[in-house]
């Protein structure tokens, strides 16, 4: 896979467009980013497709981008672009709604980059050419696809596990099975020929997405993925906006009772106020 498709180019040039300005300052990724406060109660859902196009680093935005030049050539050829489209947004989606349900009593927890959309890509170039060697450009490298593939679900255990890093490596493998299963559903015969890999790639990732669900004390899951005496961030894909601004929540639920009364908040919203309430008291 040595091409690079118009799909892919067009993804890289929002990607950049998009991630430009808040390299330089954080706070403009506060209107875009993933945060499951601003999802599931202020019903801010265009954050979950919104947070892929950004990201806090130039080596995290170079690593995403480039990624998805060796995996993307042949799939977008195979596919089209329509569908390779899909499989790149589905991946995104997918990958932040199970990050959502993962997080979703962490109020603090907010992510922004590419990486599950970009995984999606990796996983259905797996399905449908497990035997390609990864390349960009015309230049060969000599990394067989599939043992990527492999590798990086080894790597996204052993960093939930390990917890050294602030990467969403739930995303990645949520975000890389959606993009496998549409590839599959896209490309029904690819499942004959290619069996044995997409059913190592499928089993392994369903099996921990099981225990992240399940048993996530097994694997020492740190549901925030946030480490504050941080000033600088991984790769891919958590950041944080110097805590919750807490006047603007107050502001929030205060304009929702007086326009809705205090009957409208829900159950999170009248614990938000409760606590609020008694820090500045």
């Amino acid at each position: 896979m040595t091409e690079v498709g118009i799909t892919t180019l067009i993804i890289i040039f929002v990607n950049v467009l998009c991630s430009y300005p808040g390299l330089k300052d954080h706070s403009y990724l506060e209107n875009y980013a993933f945060e499951i406060d601003k999802v599931l109660i202020h019903k801010d859902y265009k954050r979950l497709v919104t947070s892929g196009f950004f990201h806090v680093s130039g080596m995290q935005l170079i690593l995403n981008m480039a990624t998805l030049c060796f995996f993307s050539g042949g799939t977008e050829l195979q596919l089209g672009f329509i569908r390779y489209g899909l499989i790149y947004f589905a991946s995104l989606v997918g990958g932040n709604l199970f990050s959502l349900f993962i997080h979703r009593k962490d109020d603090d927890y907010s992510a922004v980059g590419a990486t599950g959309a970009v995984n999606g890509i990796i996983f259905a170039s797996i399905a449908l050419f497990p035997g390609f060697n990864i390349g960009i450009f015309g230049i060969h490298l000599p990394i067989p696809g599939w043992f990527y593939g492999f590798g990086y679900v080894l790597f996204s255990i052993y960093g939930i596990h390990s917890k050294r890093d602030n990467i969403g490596h739930e995303t990645h493998l949520a975000g890389g099975l959606t993009g496998l299963i549409i590839a599959v559903l896209m490309q029904p015969a690819s499942l004959i020929h290619n069996y044995l890999a997409i059913s190592a790639l499928a089993l392994s990732s369903i099996f921990f997405i099981y225990i992240l669900i399940t048993r996530p004390r097994f694997l020492f899951i740190h549901n925030t993925f946030f480490n504050q005496d941080k000033e600088h961030y991984t790769v891919d894909h958590i950041f944080s906006l110097k805590g919750v601004d807490h006047q603007k929540e107050i502001d929030l639920i205060l304009e929702k009772i007086h326009q809705q009364g205090i009957g409208s908040l829900s159950k999170k919203e009248k614990e938000k106020l409760d606590y609020y309430s008694k820090m500045i008291q």
